[in-house]
């Protein structure tokens, strides 16, 4: 567990939330974290975790309310790409799932992404950087 980097998120419905992430590309982590009250993902192969648990169960290790996705973001994740096709993808697999889309893909010339939302509402980018591309200082 040194090293990797965990991320936990309240959702509403764990299996309709389990059943996205899988549908976009995370796969399910082999280790104890996936149960009926929890769900253990990995994005791509940087020990990056992310865990799933009903609200009910995430406020009491939580010590204070959720935050409401709907009226506000609190964090922004991204997920890293190694080609602009790749964020195409996403976006296509997000939709296909019940995601929200709100940022549709853009290219700012060394910068390709998209912004998406789960289906509890938590925000997430998608993008390709081309550093060989990188606006020099």
């Amino acid at each position: 567990m040194a090293g990797q980097m965990w991320i936990n998120l309240p959702v509403k419905d764990l299996n309709k939330s389990k059943k996205f992430f899988k549908e976009i590309g995370f796969t399910l982590n082999q280790v104890p974290g996936n149960a009926d009250d929890k769900a253990s993902l990995v994005i791509g192969d940087k020990n990056v975790v992310v865990m799933l648990f009903p609200e009910s169960d995430f406020k009491k290790f939580l010590g204070n309310s959720i935050s409401d996705s709907a009226n506000g973001t609190e964090v922004l994740f991204t997920i890293g790409t190694d080609r602009k096709e790749e964020v195409d993808e996403m976006v296509a697999k997000v939709m296909n799932a019940g995601g929200i889309i709100y940022g549709k893909p853009h290219d700012n010339g060394w910068m390709y992404g998209a912004g998406f939302a789960d289906l509890d509402g938590h925000r997430w980018n998608v993008l390709y950087m081309d550093m060989s591309k990188f606006p020099a200082e």
